[in-house]
């Protein structure tokens, strides 16, 4: 029962952790344990930064400058 949880909220979570633990070379679930250990001692505002990464990671199109096919601002 609690590996079927844990499988369901490793595959439809945001990703955040899954994406840190790619750029830092770290297993994901030790970054979800660090997550679960900073909510208890904090009173729950890593879960606030949690949100705010999963919605840039889910919305980092939007974020992403874009890139112009214009070499300098003459080229019309």
């Amino acid at each position: 029962m609690i590996k079927r949880i844990q499988h369901w909220f490793e595959t439809q979570a945001f990703g955040v952790c899954e994406w840190w633990g790619k750029k830092l070379g770290i297993n994901s679930t030790r970054i979800r344990m660090y997550f679960i250990y900073l909510s208890f001692f904090t009173v729950g505002s890593p879960i606030i930064i949690y949100f705010i990464m999963a919605f840039v990671l889910e919305h980092k199109k939007f974020f992403k400058p874009f890139k112009s096919k214009r070499r300098s601002v003459w080229d019309l």
